[in-house]
């Protein structure tokens, strides 16, 4: 990161929501190399206190509240608990999130409600809490953390691509609604990174085979991110107040396609869906990805995820 960059982030406080773990974890402690005090935010609270613990004993200043930022009155206690802690709120990133793998038929309404909740409705209220001490002291910085699938709309994913987009298109009307008070909206379109997310997603329909596909996609070096140089890039375009930012070659491409072509781009994800595995005759819900890892029981797959293992446990996902 530049120094110029440095010194525009250097002494702000920052909450991240999702910062237990994988990419959230490593936005958050790059804020924290930057000079920023960070809260951390999750639901689970045993990974959030594993994950306070390594920023502390790097030298980090940080605290953390374990909720479920789905619930409406998360949002004001996050903001407030924040504002106490380190005196403001300068820097605010939603990137919390989950992801549902499995064709749209073994899918409920449900699914797309908990998506929906989690990646467009939590960061709505928490920019609308936010928003108001970030005008009284003159500005800030809000990143919101969408997705190729917010973009592109990638097969198998649906629930999560629908939140996407809606949370892709919250973040540009509320960039252009917040400027006059010196409020900054990036938002970040990630493609594939490796943060070991395979096993934390759910898979439905014959989950053995969403997995396959779903972990060896995420774990090829030619096709995913190495996370933290990903967190790099997030933090410096945060500290740039840059409007976007597609991370990843491949994630690049596809937008710049599906703008130019849509029609070519759709008649290719219609293609992959079709080689898709089939919902099947008793479809699962929302198998865990370590258990339906397990069950496929693949050296291929296991082999080829490797680089994605290693990323779980280093970001603090649990792999058992």
């Amino acid at each position: 990161m530049s120094r110029s960059s440095h010194d525009r982030l250097h002494g702000g406080a920052a909450l991240v929501t999702g910062s237990s773990r994988g990419l959230g974890l490593l936005i958050a402690r790059e804020l924290t190399r930057q000079g920023c005090k960070v809260m951390l935010c999750a639901r689970d609270a045993e990974e959030l206190a594993g994950a306070e613990r390594m920023l502390r004993d790097e030298g980090a200043d940080v605290r953390s509240t374990a909720c479920d930022i789905t619930d409406e009155p998360a949002a004001r206690r996050l903001v407030e608990a924040t504002e106490a802690a380190f005196g403001s709120l300068d820097i605010l990133v939603n990137n919390a999130g989950i992801i549902q793998v499995g064709p749209v038929a073994a899918m409920t309404e449900a699914d797309f409600r908990d998506a929906m909740e989690t990646m467009y409705f939590a960061p709505l209220r928490l920019v609308l809490a936010a928003a108001g001490g970030m005008r009284e002291r003159g500005g800030g910085r809000i990143v919101n953390v969408t997705s190729i699938g917010g973009r592109v709309p990638a097969p198998h994913l649906l629930p999560y691509v629908g939140a996407k987009f809606a949370a892709a298109g919250l973040s540009e009307g509320l960039r252009t609604e917040l400027a006059a008070d010196g409020i900054s909206v990036t938002t970040v379109f990630p493609g594939l990174m490796r943060t070991g997310s395979h096993t934390a997603a759910r898979f439905s329909g014959r989950a053995e085979q969403e997995y396959a596909w779903f972990a060896t996609s995420a774990g090829l070096p030619v096709l995913s991110m190495d996370a933290e140089r990903a967190a790099r890039a997030i933090v410096r375009a945060a500290g740039r107040r840059r409007p976007e930012l597609v991370l990843t070659a491949v994630a690049k491409a596809a937008v710049r396609l599906h703008g130019l072509a849509p029609a070519t781009t759709t008649r290719a994800l219609t293609v992959a869906a079709r080689l898709m595995p089939a919902g099947g005759t008793a479809p699962q819900h929302n198998v865990p990805g370590r258990r339906a890892g397990r069950r496929l029981g693949s050296a291929v797959v296991n082999r080829i995820t490797t680089l994605n293992d290693r990323a779980a446990r280093r970001f603090n996902q649990r792999t058992g």
